[in-house]
Formats: structure tokens, sequence, C-alpha cells
């Protein structure tokens, strides 16, 4: 960080004086800093690995400094809230490329490292890593900001921001479940398949999204119901033959996930979008089965 200075002189002679024109200077400090992360994008859980390079373009070191992360901190109710938990023991420290000792960590507020030297001329590189926590928005649109700062007794401070974004996408999971258990030989047997989406972005008929399985026993006779309402036979394909059932692209939509921030606690919930997908039919005898 620069900053500027002025200075002015005065000429005195037999009682009078003259005022010379303002000279303006720039005092330049000697550490820059800049803060990356790995990777430009989290969801929930994730870990964010941050890389902060410290440089002193300096002729004398920069000893003792201290490194601070806010670790991506924003004001909710009366206080602050941390979207990010460093993670113990990840931090890896170098001069000119030379791994160095562990310096002192502390995390009582936010990520503060002690004791960073930056050689005159030279750099030093921090590395650690983060956890995606339960303060961190998901939905769409979402980032989480984090500002590293680095400060000493005998130089100007530096400091530097780093943005992530919330994955926005999809993310899908299917659990399937048979009804009744146990089913009567020639009885009527079905199978469920719930969606849920814990993105925040929904999925919808552009996305094609199909479910194909191959039914063992075979069932004849069926119906087919998305979220309730029956389909049609053009909205599906199945073989009595084979057992092979499939939907055809475009029929099956999953909404995105919603969330919600506690007013009390600022911890972030989320509720899956969820469709259903049932397909009821006949199974013959277990004789016809196994031949």
């Amino acid at each position: 960080m620069a900053t500027t200075f002025t200075n002015q002189a005065t000429l005195s002679f037999n009682g009078s004086t003259v005022q010379s024109n303002v000279a303006v200077g720039l005092i330049e400090g000697a550490l820059s800093v800049s803060k990356e992360a790995v990777s430009s994008e989290y969801t929930s859980g994730d870990t964010v690995t941050y890389i902060v390079s410290i440089v002193n373009n300096g002729d004398t070191p920069a000893q003792s400094l201290t490194v601070t992360d806010d670790l991506g901190a924003y004001a909710f109710g009366a206080g602050t809230v941390q979207p990010l938990t460093y993670e113990e023991e990840s931090l890896q420290y170098y001069q000119n490329g030379v791994l160095q000792p562990d310096p002192t960590v502390t995390t009582t507020a936010g990520l503060a490292i002690n004791g960073i030297n930056v050689p005159a001329n030279g750099n030093a590189l921090l590395v650690y890593s983060a956890t995606v926590n339960e303060y961190a928005p998901l939905s769409d649109g979402s980032t989480i900001t984090n500002t590293v700062a680095v400060t000493g007794a005998d130089v100007c401070g530096a400091a530097d921001e780093e943005v992530i974004s919330a994955v926005n996408e999809a993310q899908l999971s299917l659990i399937k479940s048979v009804t009744p258990i146990p089913v009567a030989e020639n009885g009527e047997l079905t199978y469920t398949f719930q969606m849920q989406n814990t993105g925040n972005t929904a999925v919808t008929v552009e996305d094609n999204a199909t479910i194909s399985d191959t039914f063992d026993p075979i069932l004849t006779d069926i119906r087919v119901s998305l979220n309730g309402e029956p389909l049609t036979t053009a909205e599906y394909t199945y073989d009595e033959t084979t057992g092979v059932f499939s939907t055809v692209q475009g029929i099956l939509t999953v909404p995105a996930a919603t969330f919600a921030q506690d007013a009390a606690t600022g911890e972030w919930t989320m509720t899956p979008g969820s469709a259903s997908l049932s397909i009821s039919g006949k199974i013959g005898s277990v004789c016809d089965n196994s031949e």
C-alpha cells in the first residue's frame, strides 16, 4: 500500500519570507500479499485450499509478521458468523520455496498465524485448508468472501481478498424401494423411485433425465405414476419379455432444494427437492421364475 506525503520549505531574508512549492512524494510499502483459492466453487462440507503469497520488495527482512484470515466472516444479528472452519494442522509455511517449521496458529476469532518472516527481496508462502460449514450460504448466486491481512511492527500492512461461489447445479440421489415385503407369488408388486435434489438448481425437462431399470421378477400389466399422477404409455417404454423399463426424456423434473437461515443461530438448513416415480404390476409364480 502506497502513502503520499507533502513538504513545503520557507526561505527567509531581510525580514521577508518566501514559500516554496509543495513537493509531493510517495512511500510504497515493501510488502504485498495475494490470496487465491485452489477451487473457485464450493458446496456444503467441501475442503477449500488457500494459497497466500507475501512478497517483500524491500532491502530489509520483514520479521515477526502476523497473518490473519477472517474465514469469510459476515455480519449476522448482533455479531458475526464464519462460513469456513480452519482445518487443524493443515498449514504449510515456505520461505523462498523452502519449507519452514510450523508457526503459531490461533483460531479464537478467525485465523491468526504469528511469527511469519519474509526475507529481503524474497517471499513467503502459506498454504492451508478450511472446511465449508453450516454458516455457508448455498443458494444460487451465493458467495464466500474472505480477507487475509498482513501486519507487523515496522511495515505497512497489506491485505487481499478471495471470492468463491456456491456450486450452481442439481445434485441428485435415487432411492429405490419395493412393497409389499414379502409379496405372494402371482401377487402385485410396487417399485418406488424417490429422487432427491440437494442442489440449488432444478432438474427441468431440458435436462432429459430418465430412470431405467430391468425388473426381476418381471412385472406384467404395469401402472406407472409420477408424483401420484398416472403416466401414459407414450411417456415410458417397457418390455414384458425382458423386464426392461425406461421413462422417456423430458418427463422427469425435480425441483431445487430450498435453503433457510435460522434467525437465532445463523445456521443454514437445506430441504431437498423431491420427485417420486412408482411402478406397479403383477409377478408370476416362483416356479415360473425359476425355470
